[in-house]
């Protein structure tokens, strides 16, 4: 059996300030750091797992969730592969906006659908934005027609999943345990994956930042079992509060 750690970063600045984020590059809120600290701790405390590998995006809020979190766990010395592909949902033209205020502008049925809806991406950022990729030089050598202008959950599905099968399986297929710490779009994209959640449902699933999400699989990396490390209810709040942010 093998485990497999999901861990969304800890709060980000603009986590903080309700602002829609995406692939902008943001650091961690000083609240952010103390829950990858906690993270670390949680890990560290989970007698039966066996990190191996770590996994992140190359977004600065996950890298240094990973770093404070094996820090915090005495794991700093473990192997770290990054990728884009594992970056949180791109957000368009809604990047740097605030959320409430968007719905108000908008209205509040307008960005739940931009923001939950599994097949609808917001309005897309202009090519010479700096929120563009293709603007930005830790992108310069990927494929120009693979960076997103805006994404839906389903897009993320597409460029998360197979970077799962290819690189973060055979980890797991050699039974080594294995984290990822990403984003909370992500994340949503590899629990779908690999819990098999309908188009329909996987709307309703929030990720709380900070808080290891483990998966123990078989063999044939089918899922046997999903749980939070920590507290149950402090997971429960902490994804309620995700699901307020847009009022």
């Amino acid at each position: 059996m093998a485990r497999l750690v999901l861990l969304r970063h800890g709060e980000s600045a603009w986590n903080a300030e309700n602002l829609f984020t995406g692939w902008v590059d943001v650091d961690l809120s000083p609240n952010g750091e103390r829950e990858a600290a906690e993270a670390g701790r949680l890990l560290a405390a989970e007698a039966d797992l066996r990190i191996a590998v770590v996994f992140t995006s190359v977004l600065t809020r996950a890298v240094r969730t990973a770093n404070i979190a094996l820090d915090a766990a005495g794991l700093s010395y473990l192997p770290v592969e990054r990728h884009w592909r594992l970056n949180e949902r791109h957000y368009g033209a809604l990047q740097g906006l605030d959320k409430k205020e968007t719905a108000r502008r908008h209205g509040a049925e307008q960005v739940r659908i931009w923001r939950r809806s599994y097949r609808t991406p917001p309005p897309p950022v202009e090519e010479d934005s700096p929120y563009h990729p293709r603007n930005d030089p830790r992108y310069a050598a990927v494929p120009r027609r693979a960076l997103p202008a805006s994404e839906c959950l389903a897009d993320v599905v597409a460029r998360a999943v197979p970077y799962y099968v290819d690189a973060i399986a055979p980890v797991l297929a050699h039974g080594h345990d294995a984290l990822v710490v990403a984003h909370g779009n992500s994340i949503r994209a590899l629990c779908k994956y690999l819990e098999e959640i309908s188009d329909d449902d996987i709307v309703g699933l929030e990720i709380p930042t900070g808080i290891p999400r483990v998966y123990d699989l078989d063999a044939s990396l089918e899922v046997r079992a999903v749980r939070y490390l920590g507290d149950p209810e402090a997971a429960r709040a902490a994804a309620e509060a995700v699901a307020r942010q847009a009022g």
